[in-house]
């Protein structure tokens, strides 16, 4: 006899790796999904045609967690002594090297220099939309990567303060949402923020975390191809 518990699971999305892979195929949700989680008032556009911004790779790597059939992703607080955004709730990433041949390239070197991720099993899925920050004037490429397995973590503790380790149902629906009036860059700010274990990742963290779950969501109705 099937329990309502079992009919529900059985009734629920699956969301798996192949179908977040397809979801990345499609036409992705952009801007419409960053602006969500973005600071206001500020420019989303892109910079001019003429400009040309520092270029960075971000990764959003995701793998098996404890729980049967749970994805997690991790993001990272960066120490006091980094150059840009001391403190604050990152992706592993940087700016990209004159050698690196691909932000692709740049997101895997950043996150093998920083936490240890540095295998050839990594798996790259596709990547989301590029955000502008204009303070920093740095355009950043995220790249969404798969690993099968909890990977074995190793800091670098000259930028890496700590590690979160993140469900990614922590990032769906607007439970773990939340605002605030902020002054930055000494101007007033409405600041949207995910509330991650006690950390507000705000800021283009958080503008690439709402297209992702954008994406995941759109990807739970989807057939592997």
């Amino acid at each position: 006899m099937i329990d309502d518990k079992q009919k529900t699971a059985a009734q629920e999305p699956v969301l798996t790796v192949d179908r977040i892979e397809t979801a990345l195929r499609r036409a992705l949700p952009g801007r419409a999904a960053q602006i969500c989680m973005a600071p206001t008032p500020r420019p989303l556009d892109p910079p001019r045609p003429d400009h040309r911004p520092r270029r960075a790779g971000v990764l959003l790597l995701l793998y098996a967690g404890e729980e049967e059939g749970e994805l997690c992703l991790v993001l990272t607080r960066r120490t006091d002594s980094v150059a840009n955004h001391k403190g604050q709730i990152s992706l592993p990433g940087g700016a990209v090297d004159p050698g690196d041949p691909s932000t692709a390239h740049t997101a895997l070197r950043e996150a093998c220099e920083e936490i240890g991720i540095c295998g050839s099993d990594v798996r790259l899925l596709g990547e989301l939309t590029p955000v502008y920050i204009e303070p920093s004037d740095f355009c950043i490429q995220p790249h969404i990567a798969y690993l099968s397995h909890r990977p074995t973590f190793e800091l670098q503790p000259d930028e890496v303060a700590e590690l979160l380790e993140v469900p990614v149902s922590h990032f769906l629906g607007d439970r773990n949402k939340a605002v605030e009036d902020w002054i930055l860059h000494e101007q007033p700010m409405r600041v949207p923020y995910f509330d991650v274990f006690g950390h507000k990742v705000w800021g283009a963290t958080a503008m690439v975390l709402a297209e992702f779950a954008a994406v995941v969501s759109d990807a739970s109705d989807l057939k592997p191809t």
